[in-house]
């Protein structure tokens, strides 16, 4: 039976649903604090079957989070003795939930899991450029945090950053702490994370950091331990946004009655507080930086960029001139006066930091030391980031607030010490090794240990490897981790099951000196086989509901209220890199098109009757060569001979092609332009909607899992013509709802102008050149050769509608070359394009630009001329008119790359003005 059956509810005989939850879900591992229940597990005498040994649960470092056992907790029925009762928080939760909420719980699994699919949040685990983007894990119950945990949490991490914080003006100033003896200079000066670049600098509110997060846990005392804190990028503050979103949506009532504490009203003063300090400019511009598209948590830096409403920029987007930051736009240098970066110190200025560095910015050092940027956080914080300065904050706390620590951290013993060594070495077998200075290229760094899991001659040898290098290792107390309840839908039909769980939790700027902390965090949870809470190991989140007792903070991101006389449209800028990509995406949009088109056209063609036409046959060929559907080296089909010898041509002809269209990394065909516009499309997220992206997404993924299916069946199945037309059907109508989101969902800016002018390039050069190449080889002049050009300007249906069964030159070019209400008529692309260009450069609605002029203008063609074979018979007019249209498309896109892109400047070259 289903235990989460209403009929077993009531056969349990439990009266509420929070007493069914409790028999549900078997308590914490002894010696682990339960979440769901609010106390230390006890130790349980172990009871197994004869001759096995007792099933024992993961205990977890709470540094690291890393198993003494790897064997899974045990999965129970409910019954009527429950493990205990569970706290006030999780009764009311359950409350809410009702009888009938529990078998609903796989519905709202299933659900959450979808909304994390379709909106697209992802994590990437490995920054694996040709693998797919690992979807981010969110487990369906929240980690509750009463007040009175709350305010324990809130006093310390406040008390903490802001005795980071005067220990980064210290040792950037006086530096007194270290000429005190109360800072090791080992830890300072000899940490590579200290920017020597930075002494004497003054921040903006003299205020060094902006953005700090704190990793805790909770012990089995109840207490919450710091276990890490993180200065340099902290990561988070996006995905615990949309963990928000996702799970309240989930429990709307339960969200509702336990007073969780909203988290807007904290990011508009975090934003507020960047404004107010920013040294210039009235609005200041905000920009936050972030390593690309392939960094693991490129979703978050999107995601958060929307939110803030700030601009999403990689290194190259900006440039320093005269000690100032600027942004690179369509519409020249834009001035940055903040920075929230998303990139660690050493790779923000190649001039200064590492040389070897592609994402930061020459001169970035510069600006800030000028005193013309507040950048959040200030560079040269990556040295508090060490596990071994945990040990030496309570003296420091004394020293600089005249407090003690409200948030202990766990007892901490760097090596470098001579008496912390010898405390620390009789406790490795209980203890973590982490490195002093991990990451670093100078000191030896490694992963860290956990004492429990080695045996006595490892032991040793971590002993002499610290004795040999004292100053290299760190040596971290040992507790169990708390467990939350999560839901384990892979354990069979569902169940509650108790997870190691750690805590993020966020202290952001809101003005000189002051800070607030996040009423929230993202909570870590450990993965099934529990080595570590990490997401990069398998880990998964949750989301965190602060109670309070107070008022529930209600306000939103919305601007308040405004007239319509004091509206004013701000209009984002458009960098010159997502103008790039935007320009790219829509190349590729287009390329990926005419390849799928040209594609069916030739498999078509050739399993047809028509396929001894020998001008149809050698126009197919050379048409598959220019655009990359087979290798050059695949016998030519022009010079094939009828019989055997031109059956066994035509196979190999198809096999290369139909072997190429799936080849997303090695090919040039549709699976290569497709993973081409995914890339492009990746590096200008922020600026698609989900459902554009997703369509993108599942375009690449479809083709290529066809094929692949193709590829496994047996015998001709990997060169099947029927199965590869209908898979070329299905992602032709992929690409047309991505068309559909290019053309109706997205904003008429200068960036969608570019997307636009990228697809009308790519189909004017790709039509001309199929065109003139139907007139070369004499195809327009059959009727298989003729139906096939019409077919691939898309235009069949126009065609015998307007004429008929007419089939002649005169009717074929005014259709495809003069017909301006032809899409895909050469004429109507080339007024497309001018007007476009036009648009693009501020030009009034009927002056054209100079890079309009590169065009040819359809209305000096005539059709008469156009038509005239000429005394050859070789079209001359038409044939220079085609030529023409195809090298003026591309000269337009090089001199758009040195206008828009590069922002060279050089003056473009017209012709016909």
């Amino acid at each position: 039976m289903d235990p989460l059956n209403d009929s077993l509810f009531d056969a349990q005989g439990l009266e509420t649903p929070a007493a069914f939850a409790a028999a549900l879900a078997p308590a914490a591992e002894p010696g682990h604090f339960d979440e769901l229940r609010g106390r230390t597990s006890p130790q349980r005498p172990a009871v197994s079957p004869a001759g096995s040994a007792p099933t024992a649960a993961p205990v977890l470092n709470l540094a690291t989070a890393e198993p003494v056992t790897d064997e899974p907790p045990a999965t129970p029925t409910p019954s009527a003795e429950a493990e205990g009762p569970l706290t006030p928080a999780w009764t009311q939760f359950f409350e809410e939930l009702g009888p009938e909420g529990f078998a609903d719980l796989p519905r709202r699994a299933l659900s959450l899991e979808r909304q994390i699919r379709d909106n697209g949040v992802t994590y990437n685990v490995y920054a694996d450029t040709d693998g797919p983007q690992r979807p981010w894990s969110l487990d369906l119950f929240p980690l509750i945090v009463a007040p009175g945990s709350w305010a324990q949490i809130e006093t310390g991490v406040l008390q903490r950053v802001r005795i980071l914080d005067r220990v980064m003006a210290d040792v950037y100033g006086p530096q007194a702490l270290l000429q005190e003896g109360l800072l090791p200079a080992a830890l300072v000066r000899g940490h590579p994370g200290y920017l020597r670049q930075m002494h004497g600098v003054r921040p903006p509110g003299d205020t060094w950091l902006r953005i700090a997060a704190f990793d805790l846990a909770r012990g089995p005392d109840g207490n919450w331990w710091v276990v890490s804190q993180r200065t340099q990028a902290p990561s988070g503050l996006g995905y615990l946004l949309e963990n928000r979103l996702a799970v309240s949506r989930q429990f709307p009532q339960a969200f509702e009655s336990l007073q969780v504490q909203r988290l807007a009203a904290t990011y508009t003063a975090m934003m507020e507080g960047l404004q107010r300090m920013c040294p210039a400019g009235s609005p200041p511009h905000i920009a936050l930086l972030t390593p690309g598209p392939y960094n693991e948590t490129y979703f978050e830096h999107a995601y958060l960029a929307r939110y803030l409403g700030v601009t999403l920029v990689e290194g190259n987007d900006l440039t320093v001139r005269d000690e100032r930051l600027y942004l690179k736009t369509l519409q020249g240098l834009r001035p940055v006066h903040g920075l929230i970066k998303r990139l660690d110190d050493p790779f923000l200025d190649p001039l200064e930091l590492r040389p070897d560095s592609t994402l930061g910015v020459p001169g970035l050092l510069q600006v800030i030391r000028a005193g013309n940027l507040l950048i959040a956080n200030m560079p040269g914080s990556a040295f508090l980031e060490s596990p071994a300065l945990l040990g030496f904050l309570p003296a420091l706390s004394r020293r600089l607030l005249g407090e003690e620590l409200a948030l202990p951290a766990l007892p901490t013993w760097w090596c470098g010490e001579r008496a912390a060594m010898e405390a620390a070495l009789p406790r490795l077998a209980e203890c973590a090794v982490k490195p002093t200075y991990p990451g670093s290229t100078i000191h030896p760094s490694f992963e860290a240990v956990l004492g429990t899991q080695l045996d006595r001659r490892a032991l040793d040898e971590w002993a002499g490897r610290i004795i040999r290098q004292s100053d290299a290792h760190t040596v971290q107390s040992y507790l169990p981790l708390s467990q939350m309840p999560t839901w384990a839908q892979d354990l069979g039909p569902g169940r509650i099951a108790p997870k190691a769980v750690m805590l993020r939790v966020f202290a952001v700027n809101d003005g000189p000196q002051s800070w607030r902390v996040l009423p929230g965090g993202l909570a870590r949870l450990a993965g099934q086989d529990a080595q570590i809470a990490s997401m990069q190991r398998g880990g998964s989140s949750a989301d965190v509901w602060v109670q309070t007792e107070g008022e529930v903070d209600r306000s939103t991101r919305l601007a308040p209220q405004s007239t319509p006389a004091s509206l004013q449209r701000h209009r984002a800028p458009v960098t010159s890199r997502a103008a790039e990509n935007m320009y790219w995406l829509g190349r590729y949009t287009e390329r990926a098109e005419n390849t799928l088109r040209l594609a069916r056209l030739t498999l078509e063609n050739l399993s047809g009757e028509d396929q001894f036409s020998r001008p149809l046959v050698a126009w197919l060929h050379e048409m598959a060569l220019r655009n990359a559907l087979v290798p050059r080296e695949v016998p030519g089909l022009a010079r094939q001979h009828e019989g055997a010898r031109a059956a066994h041509s035509r196979r190999l002809f198809e096999r290369a092609l139909i072997a190429e269209l799936g080849q997303a990394q090695n090919g040039r065909s549709v699976g290569f332009n497709l993973r081409c516009l995914r890339e492009a499309a990746q590096a200008v997220r922020e600026r698609l909607s989900q459902e554009h992206w997703n369509h993108i997404v599942r375009a690449e993924a479809d083709l290529v899992r066809r094929f692949q299916e193709q590829a496994g069946e047996s015998g001709e199945g990997r060169y099947a013509v029927g199965a590869t037309l209908r898979t070329l059907e299905a992602t032709s109508a992929a690409l047309a709802a991505i068309t559909g989101a290019q053309t109706d969902r997205m904003t008429r800016d200068d960036a969608w102008r570019l997307l636009s002018i990228g697809r009308h390039i790519e189909r004017l050069a790709f039509l001309a050149s199929a065109l003139a190449a139907g007139f070369e080889h004499g195809t327009v002049h059959e009727a298989s050769g003729f139906e096939a050009l019409v077919g691939l300007f898309d235009s069949t249906i126009t065609f015998h509608a307007r004429y008929q069964q007419r089939r002649d030159v005169a009717s074929l070019v005014d259709l495809l070359v003069q017909d301006g209400d032809n899409p895909r008529s050469l004429a109507w692309v080339t007024h497309t394009l001018r007007k476009r260009l036009a648009k693009l450069a501020g030009s009034a609605p009927d002056r054209l630009t100079a890079l309009s002029y590169e065009l040819p203008n359809p209305d000096d063609w005539s059709l008469e001329l156009l038509c005239d074979p000429g005394p050859d018979g070789r079209y001359g007019t038409l044939m220079q008119t085609l030529a023409r249209c195809e090298t003026a498309a591309y000269h337009v896109s090089d001199a758009i790359g040195v206008r828009y892109f590069t922002l060279t400047f050089e003056t473009v070259r017209s012709v016909g003005v």
